[in-house]
């Protein structure tokens, strides 16, 4: 079987690759074709995984090429992780943002749409090439922002294309572990849109514990949500919201940590990378070390600016270890070999939220065969959650529009409407800095 990833000179390559090393049953990846636009990234990323890959003797076969027709054809799964603009353009979309007193985060706020404008057109191409070259294939989308990337990439592929995303499979794991429960025995009620999503229940031999851990505030307080958002704030909401909506629910706090930062999370990426990829090209350097350094520290510092100014603390040596690459490794089992399970993963909405059409792509608990991914049926979000999830569904409307149409106009719609956006005269000046800035968004007009 043959999984073609692009986006292949990535960082976080090696985390799929060793998911697919621990994978020995019939049926499984056997051919790994790497495609990137830099052969000096797709050169460093095949060291890593020729030194990760040592000494295990049925690992999958790995080829690169900086040829994306070559790399689609014959795919039985395409793995997409690409960044359009690099992290240099995440540097730039922070930057932008917080210059005008708004949040550039990648996903959340001004800095998604800016990273969703220039990203959507790549992605729209890449859907059509699949089509024709791969038209057996199934898409996995972990592009960000993921929610967004794989509606547009849907409107081409149909349901052969399923974002993932870690956020909501960590947020039931830490559930479950201080509810005492196995986190592979629990049913997690989760709803929303990509990193914008609430856990309202967590059912284990159909009890539902999450009324047991509201009602203890030292329990609640002791993971990293709870740490976070605070305990009165969660009891409130009567439900765990995924980590991102701290960026709605504590935004002056977030911002302001942002500005006040050494470097954003973008530039620190940016530099930490550069090392690496640098060390890379001395032939001599122990690859898989080097990389497994980095990708502790990276991990360590993930969201550190909102830990801050909640005095959240440093992230538990737990969740410092990642989770989507088995998210992508059990979604391809269950659709290749029909080992069927249940995952958190971005589908079209078809009849499960009632407050958004049947094409928009939400995140729910979905059934997984060889089929695809079947979302299943939710009790509706309450009136609050409703709210914020139809805002943001109709700005990431507005800027598939804006991409398909090319127009300026629509562009700074789509930031003006958004919740985190708090005057149109800041969304005209957003559009006019990240063109500026960004060469990909020059087909705005």
């Amino acid at each position: 079987m043959k999984l073609t990833i692009l986006g292949g000179g990535g960082f976080r390559v090696p985390l799929v690759y060793g998911a697919l090393l621990q994978d020995h049953a019939e049926g499984r990846v056997t051919h790994v074709v790497l495609h990137d636009l830099d052969s000096a990234r797709l050169s460093a990323v095949t060291r890593v995984l020729a030194e990760q890959a040592a000494g295990v003797p049925d690992a999958p076969e790995v080829t690169a090429t900086t040829d994306l027709d070559e790399a689609l054809r014959g795919a039985d799964f395409v793995f997409s992780a690409i960044r359009v603009g690099g992290l240099e353009g995440r540097a730039n979309d922070e930057r932008v943002a917080l210059a005008e007193g708004v949040l550039g985060q990648e996903t959340v706020g001004a800095g998604g749409i800016a990273y969703g404008l220039r990203t959507v057109p790549v992605a729209v191409d890449i859907a059509r090439r699949v089509a024709r070259l791969a038209p057996d294939a199934w898409v996995i989308n972990f592009t960000n922002p993921a929610g967004l990337v794989t509606e547009a990439m849907s409107r081409r592929l149909g349901d052969r294309v399923i974002g993932i995303c870690d956020s909501p499979v960590g947020l039931g794991r830490r559930i479950a572990r201080v509810l005492g429960a196995n986190p592979k025995e629990a049913w997690i009620d989760y709803v929303g849109l990509n990193h914008l999503g609430w856990v309202r229940g967590l059912r284990v031999a159909g009890r539902d514990e999450l009324p047991r851990l509201l009602a203890d505030p030292d329990l609640l307080g002791s993971f990293e949500e709870g740490k976070l958002f605070g305990v009165d704030w969660l009891r409130s909401l009567g439900a765990i919201p995924n980590e991102y909506l701290h960026y709605y629910y504590f935004n002056r706090e977030a911002v302001r940590a942002y500005q006040q930062a050494e470097k954003t999370r973008g530039a620190f990426l940016h530099e930490q990378q550069a090392r690496f990829y640098a060390e890379m090209s001395n032939p001599d350097a122990p690859a898989w070390k080097v990389w497994d350094q980095t990708r502790a520290e990276r991990e360590a510092t993930y969201m550190a600016e909102n830990r801050e100014s909640a005095g959240a603390g440093e992230r538990d040596e737990d969740d410092l270890s990642g989770g989507y690459e088995k998210v992508a490794l059990a979604l391809m089992r269950a659709i290749a070999r029909d080992e069927r399970t249940t995952l958190i993963l971005n589908v079209r909405n078809q009849r499960t939220l009632s407050v958004l059409d049947t094409d928009a792509v939400i995140e729910v608990p979905c059934l997984v065969d060889a089929n695809g991914a079947h979302p299943v049926t939710v009790d509706p979000l309450p009136g609050h959650a409703t709210g914020l999830v139809c805002a943001v569904k109709a700005v990431e409307r507005e800027v598939l529009a804006a991409a398909d149409s090319g127009s300026r106009t629509t562009a700074v719609k789509a930031f003006a409407l958004h919740p985190l956006v708090d005057s149109v005269n800041v969304a005209r000046r957003l559009v006019d800095g990240y063109t500026a800035v960004h060469p990909g968004l020059a087909y705005l007009k």
